[in-house]
């Protein structure tokens, strides 16, 4: 008799669970965003096997000041896969098995919840499995955890079309009533989010011509940046702004954004002539019918505190955006 891992028979459960005509009611699934459980023998996990896992889930997270890995992880073996775990929200079963496969669960004892099962017929055959679906992995969680930030944090959003910004502009974002108004004039929209002390996050949007070629291939980001800070955005001091921080070369990813092309930008900001820096995500994306860049941005400024956190739910935000095909 052939021998089969628990994981295969737990991916068979996971199966026949949605298999029945009539769904039973889930319990609201537990577990906080950026965390995930990881099912895999201890042995496995402290081998080879677990160095490549950490490798994917553990990776520092871009364009934050200090490292701060992707995802909070704990483990546990199959046999302690009880009750008490099962309504996590994010799960990654890993083990050996019959046959060497990828696969992907939805709600099955709680909901919202992702469960990837991924099993190898052999070590080998298995860290292969993982290092093919890499990416994948990662972009399930990110994109189950984005949406479960919009869920919770969306119920109360300011109305867009009382926004003299976003009204005049020809676009919006869904902004959270616990953030608070800092500018509207028309030409920019600035909210901010108080944290403990003088710790805040920050969101603001705004939109520019498209003048040059290099607008559209997203060359000229920092610039951008750069000359929207210095006209909006002063510090304390005379001849102060915030600016994209100089020593520090943003990463810039082409993504989509309301079904646009957009550059995706990850960095650091910093306030020239004043030691004041964080993090920031920005999103610049190529209104092409309207001729136009439609820059929205998050960012925090928390000194000595973990940001990965604060930066999700930025981007949860600004991932909310929703631009008109004919500006006004």
């Amino acid at each position: 008799m052939k021998k089969i891992g628990l994981l295969l028979v737990i991916t068979a459960l996971f199966i026949s669970c949605g298999s029945g005509e009539s769904k039973k009611t889930l319990k609201e699934a537990n577990g906080r965003i950026n965390h995930l459980l990881v099912v895999i023998k201890n042995s496995e996990w402290q081998g080879q096997l677990g160095d490549e896992l950490r490798k994917i889930i553990a990776e520092p997270v871009l364009g934050l000041p200090q490292p701060e890995s992707q995802f909070e992880v704990t483990q546990v073996p199959p046999d302690s896969f009880s009750s008490m775990f099962r309504a996590t929200r994010n799960v990654l079963n890993v083990g050996i098995g019959e046959e060497t496969a990828f696969t992907v669960s939805k709600d099955v004892y709680a909901a919202p919840q992702q469960i990837i099962t991924i099993t190898g017929k052999n070590e080998a055959e298995l860290i292969a499995e993982i290092q093919k679906n890499s990416k994948k992995i990662v972009d399930i969680y990110k994109a189950a955890d984005i949406k479960s930030v919009q869920n919770n944090i969306l119920k109360k959003f300011w109305d867009p079309t009382q926004s003299q910004t976003f009204t005049k502009q020809g676009f919006s974002l869904k902004i959270p009533r616990k953030y608070r108004k800092v500018e509207d004039n028309g030409e920019f929209v600035w909210y901010r989010y108080h944290l403990n002390g003088d710790n805040s996050m920050e969101l603001i949007a705004y939109t520019v011509p498209i003048t040059s070629k290099d607008d559209e291939n997203g060359n000229n980001i920092v610039a951008i940046r750069n000359a929207f800070g210095k006209k909006n955005i002063p510090g304390q001091i005379e001849d102060s702004y915030m600016m994209t921080e100089e020593a520090y070369s943003p990463h810039i990813f082409e993504v989509e954004v309301d079904g646009k092309k957009a550059f995706e930008t990850r960095g650091k900001w910093e306030v020239k002539n004043v030691y004041m820096a964080g993090p920031f995500l920005s999103y610049t994306v190529i209104d092409k019918p309207n001729n136009r860049l439609v820059v929205v941005e998050g960012l925090t400024f928390a000194p000595s505190i973990n940001k990965r956190d604060y930066m999700f739910e930025l981007e949860a935000i600004l991932k909310t955006l929703k631009i008109e095909t004919v500006a006004p």
